[in-house]
């Protein structure tokens, strides 16, 4: 029986694929279904009654004051802010993550030394940095970025070191057979091989600097979304709260997809099980 319908399901496609027919997809759908399943509720309880809507305003008062700081308080500059701490700050992390992830993963002596520090290093609270870097730094924009790259530096080194300890050992193999140097090695065979959980690193460590952005921001920060989150509870606004929520999601949401974007073309070679329900 499952043999005969294997056999329908494949002559209808190749019928589709012969006349070009194609079952439009509404996969686009899909994400939004959840978010506006919980924003309609939420609406309908503000409404009725259920939930104090000073407290706890609905969407359309949250897209009204979206669309109020917009106009009148330069929500452009805040969110511009916001995105300018969160890129250099990540990159910065990111790029010293890589180096020392790459020294670490290759050299068994390197990883002895540095790797236990770096782990004491990760277990303190971030907001337990915010007044040193005041101390050290003041309340412009160097402790801010620092933070967020002090965010963003774990996860990537965490998982390009890891990784690279798990590579294949036939590769490192091939390599040493083929004589490269250390730096070729971890060029052109451990960084390749560590390369899927080095770029989950690089999407956790994005995520952590969004929520590093607002312990950042702060430290006496002028603009900036995490600005808005302190006016809003100074000036009891809590729509303003909410939109500032609101907004830190979807600039988290935009970029990560951004990074998983950019980074399919580069495992591309990957054959797991996502790449087969797509085929």
């Amino acid at each position: 029986m499952s043999s005969i319908a294997a056999d329908n399901a494949l002559t209808s496609a190749e019928t589709r694929k012969k006349t070009g027919f194609r079952i439009p997809s509404f996969r686009w759908i899909e994400p939004l279904l959840l978010p506006v399943l919980i924003a309609a509720l939420w609406e309908g309880a503000a409404n009725w009654g259920w939930i104090d809507a000073l407290l706890l305003p609905p969407p359309s008062a949250v897209a009204d004051e979206i669309a109020y700081l917009w106009e009148n308080q330069d929500l452009d500059m805040h969110v511009l802010a916001t995105v300018w701490r969160v890129a250099v700050g990540f990159a910065a992390g990111a790029v010293a993550a890589t180096v020392l992830g790459a020294i670490t993963g290759y050299a068994p002596r390197a990883f002895n030394a540095i790797d236990p520090t770096i782990q004491a290093l990760r277990s303190i609270p971030s907001i337990a940095w915010v007044p040193l870097f005041i101390l050290w730094f003041g309340i412009f924009e160097a402790p801010k970025v620092l933070l967020i790259a002090v965010g963003a530096f774990f996860p990537v080194y965490l998982g390009l070191s890891t990784a690279i300890h798990g590579a294949d050992r036939k590769l490192v193999e091939v390599g040493r057979v083929y004589r490269l140097s250390a730096f070729a090695m971890i060029w052109r065979i451990l960084l390749p091989s560590a390369l899927p959980s080095y770029i989950t690193g690089l999407r956790n460590g994005l995520a952590l600097g969004w929520m590093f952005v607002v312990a950042a921001e702060f430290m006496g920060a002028s603009e900036g979304l995490g600005f808005l989150l302190i006016d809003g509870q100074m000036t009891g606004r809590a729509q303003t709260i909410i939109a500032a929520i609101f907004l830190f999601a979807c600039l988290g949401k935009a970029s990560d997809w951004l990074l998983a974007g950019l980074s399919r073309p580069l495992l591309s070679w990957q054959d797991d099980f996502q790449s087969a329900k797509g085929r």
